[in-house]
């Protein structure tokens, strides 16, 4: 047998040759395109359903979430271990299946599991949800909006916060091989409306009032349509809040035919909910950052590379005197790895 191969070998020289040179190309291909990474990702195979309920404290969170949520997952099958945190207005449920079982099967049965589960939840509780498909090494690339110098009293901690969240992380959906984009540091924007205890009891207006009349002008509905000659004309109505002004003239209730509006019961002003925490840089006082989160099994160095790419547009549409800056680049490392161990790197390969 082998010296009949030996023998059409040299008999078609020019036939082997051909194939030596695509399995070259073909190797050279694969290599191009080879997950790298700087540390081996060892996470097991697991799902995390996290609730939030701000107002409950752990014994509460414990007793009406994180129970049933274990309850329900505990009937899914190749489930080697259920563990769970419960903190004050927290709730972290890890649920973790067999090696063989595909990531998004696992998230399936724990998605259908969830729904049982939120019957047993009492209503305004919260509502657990599935987290990302990443893991702790997911974090590949993390970084800071800054104000450039002379630009330092322009732009805010809520400033910056708010075109993180609109702008640049917006702008980083989307990009094969990440599946959230997390953002640190700075204020939520919102809109607080405070109410006047004393003047709603002498107006006779309750609490539920105001929440009913900010709810239902706060939203735009359609009309159908009316039809004209060969056209149509479709009827809408636009009541979305867009300014502190529109909440202050909403009407609450008319008493004696005088409207009272929300500004007569309350003050309306921009604020940001509580904190639990902050984000800072060398010491220097409040910063304002993201981190993106790798999918679990992606190729680092190429996603890495597209979100440079993206990142770069991102910087052409910054308002003027703001920066980004990249405090963790995992390709930095990876690129590390390859020149301190170039042997054992090649090796692997």
């Amino acid at each position: 047998m082998i010296e009949k191969i030996i023998d059409f070998s040299v008999k078609n020289r020019l036939i082997i040759g051909l194939l030596t040179l695509a399995m070259v190309a073909w190797g050279v291909y694969n290599f191009t395109i080879l997950p790298i990474d700087a540390v081996p990702d060892i996470t097991n195979n697991q799902v995390q359903v996290i609730t939030v309920s701000a107002s409950l404290a752990p014994q509460e969170v414990e007793q009406f979430i994180t129970f049933p949520i274990e309850m329900a997952m505990a009937n899914i099958q190749d489930v080697t271990e259920i563990r769970s945190i419960s903190r004050s207005g927290l709730s972290v449920v890890t649920i973790v299946f067999k090696d063989k079982v595909s990531p998004y099967l696992a998230r399936q049965l724990v998605s259908e599991q969830i729904k049982i589960a939120e019957n047993d939840i009492p209503e305004g509780y919260g509502k657990p949800e599935m987290m990302p498909i990443t893991t702790g090494l997911g974090e590949i690339y993390q970084y800071v909006i800054e104000p450039e110098p002379g630009y330092e009293n322009v732009y805010d901690a809520m400033t910056m916060r708010t075109i993180q969240d609109w702008i640049i992380k917006r702008y980083l959906s989307g990009i094969p091989g990440i599946v959230e984009i997390s953002s640190f540091g700075g204020f939520l924007k919102q809109y607080e409306v405070s109410i006047k205890p004393r003047t709603l009891v002498a107006m006779d207006i309750t609490i539920l009032e105001i929440f009913e009349a900010l709810e239902k002008n706060n939203q735009n509905s359609g009309g159908s349509y009316i039809e004209k000659g060969p056209g149509a004309y479709y009827i809408r109505a636009e009541g979305m809040i867009e300014q502190e002004k529109d909440i202050e003239n909403i009407v609450v209730k008319n008493i004696n035919g005088i409207p009272i509006l929300i500004k007569d019961v309350a003050d309306v002003k921009i604020s940001s909910p509580p904190r639990y925490g902050a984000m800072t840089k060398d010491g220097k006082g409040e910063a304002v950052g993201g981190i993106t989160l790798m999918l679990k099994g992606a190729n680092t160095a190429k996603v890495i590379k597209e979100v440079k790419t993206r990142m770069d547009e991102v910087k052409q549409t910054l308002p003027d005197g703001l920066k980004v800056h990249a405090y963790l680049d995992r390709a930095r490392l990876i690129k590390k790895q390859s020149i301190r161990f170039p042997k054992t790197s090649s090796k692997v390969v």
